[in-house]
């Protein structure tokens, strides 16, 4: 790792790859209201909307949008795919550095060649109520800029309880004197990018291979409010005892994916 401008010999080759995947979870006490609850997701995440977000993100990084391919599926679910083009960039120093990238309402730096990816798998319990939407978003970059400053934007476009988040450099680049960089950024963990409210807003752990540049953080949303969580009712509708058990079922599937395991 380096703190100041490396002289290249020729393109920087290396590339970074940013992958993550956000869990929205819902509890629906009837058949009919999972039903509804897919429905809702199906429309909410359509292939559009996500295409309007990645639109976004490419405006964000100040990429041109070479291609976009999208695709609606039955019973549900949507997948976008966008091939990027490079821009020149002007502040290679401030777009690498690790300071949080950008809001929603914000749009600041630029990016190399890049692709960026969107794929969602709405489903719920046929048994016990539980109903998860998951988002599989990919952005990859080539170059100096990483698309870690896409990371605040897209985790404030969807609902996100349950978030992993893997960051990792690869290949190489040479200097001019034919020494190889394997990594062109100073970068202690992928928390270095994210904004105070989020950071405010869960709790995270990292687990790191700083030797092979793979950087993976999880994270939790702090706050639970059942009325967050059910779909088509309100928690004073139910008795205490359904309205215990209910949140003792959303803890637990939130636990699971938070640590990736059954408990």
């Amino acid at each position: 790792m380096v703190s100041r401008r490396i002289k290249l010999h020729g393109f920087n080759n290396l590339t970074k790859a940013l992958s993550f995947n956000i869990y929205d979870l819902c509890f629906a006490t009837s058949a009919d209201q999972r039903k509804d609850y897919i429905a809702y997701i199906d429309e909410a995440y359509n292939a559009e909307r996500l295409t309007q977000i990645l639109t976004d993100v490419s405006h964000i990084i100040g990429a041109n949008i070479l291609n976009i391919a999208r695709q609606d599926y039955e019973p549900q679910g949507a997948s976008v795919t966008m091939l990027i083009a490079e821009e020149p960039v002007e502040n290679a120093g401030d777009a690498a550095s690790a300071a949080p990238g950008p809001l929603p309402e914000s749009v600041v730096g630029h990016l190399d060649k890049s692709h960026i990816t969107v794929h969602t798998y709405p489903e719920s319990h046929p048994h016990d109520g539980i109903c998860t939407f998951r988002a599989d978003i990919d952005v990859a970059t080539c170059g100096v800029i990483s698309p870690l400053k896409a990371l605040n934007y897209l985790i404030h476009s969807f609902e996100s309880d349950i978030v992993t988040v893997d960051y990792r450099v690869r290949g190489f680049t040479r200097d001019v004197r034919g020494r190889k960089h394997f990594i062109d950024h100073k970068i202690t963990s992928i928390q270095d990018y994210f904004s105070r409210d989020t950071k405010k807003a869960y709790e995270m752990i990292d687990v790191n291979v700083y030797q092979e540049n793979l950087f993976h953080t999880k994270m939790r949303l702090k706050d639970f409010d059942l009325d967050n969580y059910l779909f088509g009712i309100n928690a004073d509708d139910l008795e205490k005892r359904e309205r215990n058990r209910i949140e003792k079922r959303l803890r637990k599937e939130m636990q699971e994916l938070f640590y990736g395991r059954n408990l």
